[in-house]
């Protein structure tokens, strides 16, 4: 349960770094900070909770990374669409400006 519990916060996790990676120049020190710092967050998390570094269970935090860059990344037309202002690259500043128009 604890494993699943984790993916899921791994996936959440990824959300604003994905919106946020979207919105960089490709291959710029942004762009890998927005990649490599949830990485190093996944792995704390992993220690934190004891879950072993086994290929099942790397393959479903390598998944939840993955879907929740995606899914950050993706965040981002839809806001535009609801937010006539430019859009940052902070999904939840985006969120709560979006909230008080």
């Amino acid at each position: 349960m604890a494993m699943w519990l984790a993916a899921a916060t791994v996936f959440a996790g990824n959300l604003p770094f994905g919106y946020w990676r979207a919105n960089v120049k490709k291959l710029t020190l942004q762009w890998a900070l927005a990649i490599h710092i949830p990485v190093v967050l996944a792995i704390l998390l992993r220690l934190a909770l004891g879950i072993p570094f086994e290929p099942a269970t790397l393959a479903l935090f390598v998944a939840a990374f993955f879907l929740g860059q995606t899914a950050g990344q993706r965040l981002r037309a839809p806001l535009a669409a609801l937010i006539p202002l430019p859009l940052s690259s902070c999904l939840i500043c985006d969120v709560i400006r979006m909230l008080l128009d």
